[in-house]
């Protein structure tokens, strides 16, 4: 089974892309080293305070996927420069 979760995120004190992208490389980097994920930013790559980020991984059940993709999102909402707006789970 795949698991896959999309974020929309704000970064609202980036005042360039390097601001965000310095944000955004250290919560991809963390996720990619603590949890057993492929991680990318899918979407808005040339807006300043705004990013999409997806999370995939593959598990042979449902349960394990959910805990493992909800320890990714507690993680990036540990972060204090980063806003979670909307999140969209999928299973495939």
């Amino acid at each position: 089974m795949i698991g896959l979760v999309e974020c929309e995120c704000m970064i609202y004190d980036a005042a360039s892309l390097k601001d965000k992208r310095a944000v955004l490389q250290r919560i991809l980097t963390r996720l990619k080293q603590r949890y057993n994920v492929s991680v990318s930013e899918i979407d808005f790559q040339d807006t300043w305070q705004r990013t999409k980020i997806a999370i995939v991984t593959v598990s042979s059940s449902r349960q394990s996927l959910e805990k493992e993709l909800n320890n990714c999102l507690k993680l990036i909402d540990s972060f204090p420069e980063i806003e979670r707006a909307v999140t969209e789970f999928e299973w495939l």
